[in-house]
């Protein structure tokens, strides 16, 4: 170190040790943070951790609705099996339909067979042909709605082979090409929500980080100042971690309560229309819109992630600054 860099720097210790808590105590009342508290810079930065926090909220919260609601598909469709049987001119569907569910419930890892009838079926087909049909004279298959045990899965190599030898017509599907599409489109939809996700925090982190280097750029000579004197780096990094920490954790409360509003609002609006068309496609594609307890838990995992992310972000940012100012100017000069 040069000698003016060596004189600055031990004035500085010797201000610090000798009227350095007179000072402390006289401002004691009132200190002035490094960082302002509040200015237009700061002011959108919580706007934009606010809306980054919004939308991965609203990406999480998408996620665990269609997971959950791919869960609830699968349970339902591996609980069951269907026995379809098409009609012939030479065919008594009657004898056909109880024969099949005869051979079904002969089976272990079957708890109940049964026979969708002609009413049941003509309301199945209304949305396409109307009322009034009559079923017995029209070439439409019959169903046998066969209920698995999830615990004892049947041998259906074994009932689709005795099937067709008594019932050529008949067809048996166990769903497990259905069940096999709804985990990959899950999957699919967690992968691509949780890039998403990462996506977001990773433009949250940058925006702090360019927040930070405004800040440092504004009272830069302030920082170099109070580095050069004697603060550690170390205190220097905490105060702009307070700073940015409070104003992560405002942005992403906002964000987060404004999610948890769509959410409860999305609740709402699917209770209040059940009777309509539109509310009951809804219904039957992602439930009744409710994320549940471990949505709103995700949400509140978010916003205390960016929080942290925004303080973390910012110390490690005033430490590189610090350590190129170092580098810079190794004299204090």
């Amino acid at each position: 170190m040069t000698e003016p860099g060596r004189i600055l720097k031990n004035l500085g210790e010797k201000l610090n040790a000798h009227i350095g808590p007179g000072i402390r105590g006289a401002v004691a009342k009132k200190p002035m943070p490094i960082v302002p508290s509040d200015n237009i810079a700061g002011r959108a930065m919580v706007l934009v951790i606010a809306i980054m926090t919004f939308l991965s909220c609203l990406t999480l919260g998408a996620v665990t609705l269609v997971r959950d609601t791919a869960t609830t598909w699968q349970t339902q469709i591996a609980r069951e099996a269907t026995i379809q049987i098409k009609p012939e001119e030479e065919l008594d569907m009657a004898n056909a339909l109880i024969t099949a569910r005869d051979i079904a419930v002969s089976y272990n890892g079957v708890t109940g067979a049964n026979v969708v009838d002609a009413a049941a079926t003509a309301r199945l087909l209304e949305p396409w042909l109307g009322t009034g049909l009559d079923i017995e004279v029209l070439p439409v298959p019959r169903l046998v709605i066969v209920t698995l045990d999830p615990a004892a899965r049947p041998d259906f190599a074994a009932m689709r082979a005795e099937l067709q030898q008594a019932i050529p017509n008949a067809t048996l599907d166990d769903h497990r090409t259905w069940v096999d599409r709804l985990v990959a489109m899950a999957r699919t939809t967690v992968t691509i929500g949780m890039t998403a996700l990462i996506l977001m925090l990773s433009a949250t982190a940058l925006t702090v980080i360019f927040a930070t280097r405004g800040a440092m750029a504004g009272n830069g000579h302030i920082i170099e100042v109070l580095h050069f004197v004697g603060a550690e780096a170390s205190f220097i990094a905490s105060q702009f971690r307070r700073h940015f920490l409070f104003a992560g954790m405002k942005g992403a409360a906002a964000g987060g309560f404004g999610a948890i509003v769509v959410f409860i609002a999305f609740y709402w609006w699917s209770s209040r229309n059940m009777a309509t068309p539109q509310a009951d496609q809804a219904t039957a594609l992602f439930g009744n819109f409710s994320i549940g307890m471990s949505g709103y838990l995700g949400v509140a995992i978010v916003v205390a992630l960016i929080a942290a992310l925004t303080a973390i972000t910012s110390h490690v940012t005033v430490l590189s600054y610090l350590k190129n100012v170092d580098t810079t100017h190794p004299d204090g000069m």
